[in-house]
């Protein structure tokens, strides 16, 4: 599949097959790939907490989803936390802001890795949903994550039991100003 099938291909994905599995190093491979984006200095401030099995899976969803984004990633085998190093990405090296976004920048080096991942993973044949509304308290309690990273994604991942079309996008002249 080449790259604009790719892109056009994937969809946030609400409803996986049951009863399926995602191998940890295909998961691993994902990751690896995602860590290809570019970031900051190159500071590669992006974490990454995965939770695969079924018991922990299903207590993550309970504690730290909201109902509907339970239902959403039912049956998903796999649930992708991502996270990035506060005060590194867009910073100097002595934890100075280098511009106004402050910690802005280090979610904007993790949002290209998370669609580095997102697109990698459909290249595999997986699909994902990524889910913004998440206790982040019960995430960082139950994943041991450190108050020195901020909690940003919860992404699902495994293989979609619906076919669901495209969205409509806006206009492209709709959202461009050229100079």
């Amino acid at each position: 599949m080449d790259f604009t099938e790719l892109v056009a291909s994937r969809r946030s994905i609400r409803a996986y097959k049951e009863g399926t599995s995602v191998d940890h190093g295909v998961i691993t491979e994902l990751i690896r790939f995602a860590q290809q984006a570019p970031s900051w200095k190159n500071s590669q401030t992006g974490r990454y907490y995965v939770v695969t099995s079924p018991d922990k899976l299903a207590q993550f969803k309970e504690k730290c989803l909201p109902t509907f984004n339970q239902n959403s990633c039912k049956n998903a085998p796999a649930l992708i936390i991502s996270t990035f190093v506060k005060t590194r990405s867009g910073f100097t090296r002595e934890g100075q802001a280098e511009n106004e976004l402050g910690d802005e920048w280090g979610a904007y080096d993790l949002g290209l890795q998370n669609d580095l991942l997102i697109l990698k993973a459909r290249e595999e044949g997986l699909d994902t949903l990524i889910m913004g509304i998440r206790d982040e308290k019960a995430i960082r309690e139950m994943l041991s994550i450190p108050d020195t990273e901020e909690v940003v994604a919860v992404i699902s991942l495994g293989y979609r039991d619906i076919e669901p079309e495209m969205p409509k996008r806006k206009e492209t002249e709709a959202i461009v100003k050229f100079f």
